[in-house]
């Protein structure tokens, strides 16, 4: 490999990763379209705030929603930046020994003790079982 892994996963957070001061310029200047939340990565709400742009009754919800996201834009961008580790470090094989160590459901318990009666008995994934079946 050219580049370790974690100097990877680090690289891609840092191109992907939200600014709170490019948040709260795009709160200033084009927060009425819902800017701000698109950047931090709230769509629902930004296409929310973008159609409550195109009424009277609309503006009358919008601008005291715009004065509180004002206190809100360091935690949206904080949970943006978060989900995007979550999403860089997910490792499926590593959930699923977690999950196999710490059973949470009956299923997994069930799928836990049926994996240690297979390695009691001598079970190996590596042996290839080559004895024919006879009649």
């Amino acid at each position: 490999p050219i580049m370790d892994e974690s100097v990877h996963k680090q690289m891609l957070f840092e191109a992907n990763r939200k600014s709170v001061a490019a948040t709260y310029l795009l709160w200033f200047f084009v927060g009425v379209f819902g800017a701000h939340r698109f950047y931090a990565g709230s769509k629902r709400t930004g296409v929310i705030q973008l159609a409550l742009l195109f009424s009277i009754v609309g503006w009358l919800v919008l601008l005291p929603w715009l004065f509180v996201d004002l206190f809100l834009i360091p935690g949206m961008v904080r949970d943006h930046n978060m989900q995007l580790i979550e999403e860089i470090t997910y490792d499926p094989a590593r959930e699923a020994e977690e999950r196999l160590a710490n059973p949470r459901t009956p299923a997994d318990r069930r799928r836990a003790e049926m994996l240690e009666d297979l390695r009691r008995t001598g079970f190996s994934r590596n042996r290839l079982d080559t004895s024919r079946l006879e009649r």
